[in-house]
């Protein structure tokens, strides 16, 4: 083959021919697309910008040169098999009207997308060479400046007030809650100071959490016997990323005996003062005593002496995305209304696409139903929907959530008469779809749902034909959220 150099398609030869068939070719209207191999050649064929699909002969001439020709090519094994096309002459411009098509047409496009897609590869080879550069200049720069993984930023020094009762029988009643005047990004850690440590059997029990979220982060639960009165270090496993947000501290304990948890010099701000459920007077405009660390976010500390390592790692609220499977998509059933009664199946479920067909009707609404396919939690839901036939009549597609178990047909209806659902209903809103483009539709809900929810696809028609609409929607993805803490043990 020659240069890697870019030809225009009118350059490539995509078809050969016997130089015997060249009067034939000329007139065929693909000669700009012909190689023409020299007869009684031997070894010397040279394949220059060509890459032959498929070779035409119009002689017996021309055939028997070709088969030598490609034969010699065969045995280097460098382009596939060349099947060979006899072509009669007297029918040969409507043959070689469709090998052109064929050829510019679809193999064109052919090479024009994988032209992209070498283009897309190569830039974004050169976009991760750029990161793994920025991350060693990165590296470099810590140390060459001695930056500390670790450092602290932030400290409430302990101070014993005469008058201090203490809160140990708090924390064993109920918490104490203290908010951290610090940016969540970054923190690695904090420090609580205890004044004194109980002998006996018992646990302080210290929980991190996302105030403006109720995300959990970590949760520590020590035993006594592990503490120090003094200064004890309780760290996350990596400094905390993304967003900003603000970090709520929760402390109690367990046992019969109480810990000496330390409070700090009095402070302004009600804010930063630590709390409880419970009122108590050590607790007015003190915060803890306590420090903040931070490191780079994402990244594991370095150790410090009396490090506790958290018992759990929270989740708080996170979200899961799920997609309905096959069995459940399965269970689809036709709940349209409408007046009409059509000769094929509106709505159906295809297996292997994982996909579910709803054509709509000439007048009224085609739906299908799937009973309890909304899991509690959700709060948002996504799906793909085209007109699957290259001729077909656009549409209007839409999705309703349902109550789990109410009546599918009387939704659809009520919905059909007066343009809007039930109250308790989740309605998408109506979406024109063509064979075209392939669109998205989603629902996002203000809350997550509370319990189990039938979907329903919709469709109707907005113009006076519905040929070939067939409707097809695929790509079913959920979004679920839940308030519920999970835990991975360490």
């Amino acid at each position: 083959m020659s240069s890697g150099v870019r030809q225009p398609l009118a350059m490539r030869k995509l078809v050969a021919a016997s130089d015997r068939d060249w009067a034939s070719v000329e007139g065929s209207g693909i000669g700009h697309l012909v190689l023409f191999l020299e007869a009684n050649a031997g070894s010397q064929t040279i394949l220059q910008n060509a890459f032959p699909l498929i070779a035409v002969a119009f002689s017996d001439e021309g055939e028997a040169d070709l088969m030598e020709s490609l034969a010699l090519l065969r045995s280097l094994a460098t382009v596939p098999e060349i099947p060979v096309q006899r072509l009669d002459v007297k029918n040969a411009q409507d043959s070689c009207a469709l090998i052109r098509k064929l050829v510019e047409g679809g193999v064109g496009r052919l090479a024009r997308h994988t032209a992209s897609i070498t283009s897309e590869l190569a830039i974004l080879r050169r976009e991760r060479e750029t990161l793994l550069e920025n991350y060693r200049a990165l590296e470099d720069a810590f140390q060459s400046r001695n930056w500390e993984p670790v450092s602290e930023i932030f400290a409430h020094d302990p101070y014993a007030d005469p008058k201090d009762e203490g809160i140990g029988q708090l924390l064993a009643s109920a918490y104490v809650e203290q908010l951290l005047p610090v940016s969540s990004l970054g923190v690695a850690g904090l420090a609580l100071h205890l004044h004194s440590v109980p002998k006996g059997s018992g646990e302080l029990v210290a929980t991190l959490s996302y105030l403006e979220s109720g995300e959990g982060v970590a949760e520590w639960t020590v035993p006594y016997a592990q503490l120090v009165p003094n200064w004890n270090f309780f760290s996350l496993p990596r400094a905390c990323g993304g967003a900003a947000r603000t970090l709520r501290l929760r402390i109690s304990a367990t046992g019969p005996d109480t810990v000496g948890l330390s409070l700090g010099y009095p402070i302004a701000s009600e804010r930063y003062t630590a709390r409880s459920e419970v009122p108590h007077s050590d607790l007015d405009l003190r915060p803890l005593a306590f420090r903040v660390f931070t490191g780079l976010p994402g990244v594991k500390p370095a150790r410090i002496p009396n490090m506790i390592a958290p018992s759990s790692l929270l989740d708080g609220q996170y979200i899961l995305d799920y997609r309905l499977a096959v069995d459940v998509l399965s269970q689809i059933v036709d709940v349209s209304v409408t007046p009409m009664v059509p000769e094929f199946q509106t709505v159906r479920f295809l297996e292997h696409e994982h996909a579910v067909v709803c054509h709509p009707l000439p007048s009224g609404i085609s739906a299908g139903a799937i009973s309890r396919a909304v899991e509690p939690g959700t709060i948002s839901f996504f799906a793909n929907a085209v007109i699957d036939h290259p001729e077909g009549a656009p549409a209007a597609v839409s999705f309703l959530l349902a109550p789990a178990n109410s009546n599918a047909r009387s939704e659809v209806a009520e919905l059909a008469r007066k343009g809007s659902a039930k109250p308790s209903a989740f309605f998408s809103g109506w979406r024109e779809v063509g064979p075209n483009q392939a669109i998205s539709i989603n629902i996002q809900l203000d809350e997550p749902v509370r319990e189990p929810m039938d979907l329903m696809i919709l469709s109707r028609a907005v113009t006076d034909s519905v040929d070939f609409s067939w409707l097809k929607v695929s790509g079913f993805r959920l979004v679920k959220q839940s308030a519920e803490g999970s835990y991975v043990r360490q």
